[in-house]
């Protein structure tokens, strides 16, 4: 059976470690090379200040190293989230 990872992805709620709503999730970035996980693409939820994150679009990108859990939500440390210089 195959997996996709919009399939495991998609439309999760992301949520930071203090219980905040940061947005859902819509798409990962992927490193092609090694296949490594590199940013979570996410729709801001309404309301959230966006302007430490680093904007694709309508979305903001979560660096994956911040993620400290996947289940029925992504749990990320909201200040690790944060990107001050585009990478």
């Amino acid at each position: 059976m195959k997996y996709y990872a919009k399939r495991l992805f998609d439309n999760k709620k992301v949520m930071s470690t203090d219980a905040k709503e940061i947005g859902m999730l819509k798409d990962i970035h992927i490193n092609a090379k090694n296949g490594t996980i590199v940013d979570l693409v996410v729709r801001p939820a309404e309301g959230l200040d966006t302007a430490k994150y680093q904007k694709e679009e309508d979305y903001i990108l979560i660096p994956f190293s911040s993620v400290s859990a996947v289940k029925d939500y992504v749990i990320v440390d909201k200040d690790k989230a944060k990107v001050f210089t585009a990478r």
